[in-house]
């Protein structure tokens, strides 16, 4: 299932027609402030959160948790900012972000905290060979 806001899953739902997958991929309208779909197995968030600060994150994460099943899984492909004062992209990104749409990138310690502000436990981040991590969380009990 691909959810976005109304216009996108319209556009989306074309191409997807168009490439011969629209009987693998259901798209949804509507608007991760208000309410998610629910019976999800995972829920995906590429560079979604990094767009938005604390209390708007939050928002988004409180409303996903209440979707989900209690087996299902948050994921959230984002750079992640490491430790020390090395460069890295993370670190450019942050600046990007919070000059351009007021978002921000967040360290592994950010992520956990933000994760329990929401219900979650974060129980992994998975580095790729990208500039970013896939940070999982399992609803808490």
């Amino acid at each position: 299932m691909l959810f976005d806001l109304p216009n996108v899953a319209e556009r989306a739902a074309a191409n997807l027609r168009d490439a011969g997958l629209a009987d693998r991929c259901k798209t949804v309208g509507g608007s991760f402030f208000e309410s998610l779909p629910g019976d999800g197995d995972a829920y995906l968030f590429r560079h979604i959160i990094h767009d938005w600060d604390d209390e708007q994150s939050i928002r988004i994460l409180r409303n996903c948790h209440e979707a989900m099943p209690a087996h299902a899984r948050l994921l959230v492909v984002e750079s992640v900012i490491p430790a020390g004062n090395q460069p890295h992209f993370a670190k450019l990104l942050d600046l990007a972000m919070l000059a351009l749409p007021g978002g921000i990138e967040r360290t592994e310690d950010e992520y956990r905290e933000l994760f329990e502000t929401c219900g979650f436990h974060l129980s992994r981040i998975v580095p790729t060979t990208a500039d970013v991590s896939i940070i999982e969380g399992v609803k808490q009990p």
